[in-house]
């Protein structure tokens, strides 16, 4: 008989939940940075621009990364790209624990980030390929949930690895936990069956709709529209990671003691309010709704969340910033965990390892520049004018979905080429 978690519709599922675990280290393992800052400001010598020179190399390296991790899923497949991505970070993160200067840790830092973006478009390809439309966003979302749920458990459990040991230690066993996955990983994951890729491509056949070649992805609009709201949104979850746990620190008076037992909170507000609002968008296309006008819907509205965070600077206290970017982390989740479903529904399957790749380099791109743009003015034109530009982030993203966004299908558009 066979065993119940082999049985494809529970397989499914299965590999989820690793992914899910995956990403939960991934985000992990970027955070450390963040919640040690004062700690490795103090450690290394480093100021504002110092430490955002550390964040930068990590996410240039990301960015370029991205596309080339997008084809690698596409031409290799996720099973072996995601497990060679997973033991490469986590290599990545024991080095950074073994580090005594501020090069070698740098060095690591940027190793770290070229080996986290396989992740994504690995996670994406198999939601694709192994889910329908109207469970798609679901699955998706608790896949990616594992990036705030990352986030979540950062804050006590780096403060408490700190505090206890020392801040090598919180990279080490970072790093040996990525090692387990990346194991759990190559055990679990096969490909879907006939049956399964059928009713997830929507495609009475046992192999996929034909996609567009490299050169004709750029041809699309959908995709310069994926780019460009990636570009422009994707920096305020960046400064969510990267600048806040030190904003509430140096800023808003919290202690490290302090930031374990509450900078976790926006994260796992963000995490059950992007849940809901994926849940919502497959809600709607089971009642009738077209999948990609569903996500569109449910993405301008979660928008509005974000402008929120203007309010930051001329708030009476660390827990009301808390409180403030609960709600606009919902709106940078949700924009993170839907755009990728947006992308399955707007390209073929062959293609959204590829899509994504390119558009999560757009969007570590424009957080290298915010980056910059922070480390260099938030001591002197003042945090107030950075909260300001970033509430408008999300609303150009709103314009940018509606008017760019379309289903792009090569053999109707390139039927005569």
């Amino acid at each position: 008989m066979t065993k119940p978690f082999l049985i494809p519709e529970r397989r499914r599922w299965l590999i989820v939940a690793v992914i899910f675990l995956a990403i939960v280290f991934n985000y992990f393992d970027r955070q450390i940075v963040s919640i040690l800052k004062p700690m490795l400001k103090e450690e290394f010598q480093l100021k504002d621009d110092g430490y955002a020179l550390i964040v930068n190399i990590f996410t240039v390296c990301y960015a370029l990364m991205y596309p080339v991790t997008g084809w690698l899923v596409d031409r290799f497949g996720a099973r072996l790209t995601m497990f060679w991505g997973v033991i490469g970070w986590s290599v990545a993160c024991i080095g950074g624990g073994l580090s005594r200067t501020i090069g070698q840790f740098t060095f690591f830092r940027g190793m770290l980030g070229a080996a986290e973006p396989t992740n994504f478009p690995a996670q994406l390809r198999v939601i694709t390929i192994w889910f329908p439309g109207k469970l798609r966003a679901t699955a998706n979302s608790l896949c990616i949930a594992g990036s705030s749920i990352g986030a979540i458990i950062a804050p006590p459990l780096v403060a408490w690895l700190a505090l206890r040991y020392n801040w090598h230690t919180v990279f080490i066993v970072a790093g040996v936990v990525g090692l387990i996955i990346a194991l759990l990983w190559i055990t679990i994951y096969k490909d879907p069956p006939a049956k399964i890729l059928a009713e997830s491509t929507e495609i009475d056949a046992p192999t996929e709709a034909p996609g567009f070649k490299w050169g004709q992805l750029w041809k699309t609009q959908s995709l310069w529209g994926v780019l460009l709201i990636r570009f422009v949104t994707d920096p305020v979850w960046y400064f969510c990671l990267f600048w806040l746990p030190g904003y509430l620190q140096e800023q808003s008076g919290l202690s490290l003691k302090q930031m374990g037992l509450y900078g976790w909170i926006p994260f796992l507000v963000a995490d059950l309010g992007a849940i809901a609002t994926s849940a919502w968008s497959d809600r709607m296309v089971r009642k009738g709704k077209k999948p990609l006008k569903a996500r569109k819907m449910m993405l301008s509205m979660v928008a509005i969340l974000s402008p929120l965070c203007a309010l930051t600077p001329y708030l009476p206290s660390a827990f009301s910033t808390l409180l403030i970017f609960s709600f606009v982390a919902i709106a940078c989740l949700s924009w993170l965990f839907t755009i990728s479903v947006v992308v399955a529904e707007a390209f073929p399957s062959k293609n959204v390892a590829s899509v994504l790749g390119i558009a999560g380099g757009f969007g570590a791109g424009g957080a290298v520049l915010f980056n910059y743009v922070v480390g260099q003015l938030m001591g002197t034109l003042g945090a107030e004018k950075i909260f300001i530009a970033m509430a408008f982030l999300h609303p150009i993203g709103v314009l940018l979905l509606w008017t760019m966004i379309k289903p792009e299908k090569p053999e109707i558009r390139f039927a005569n080429n």
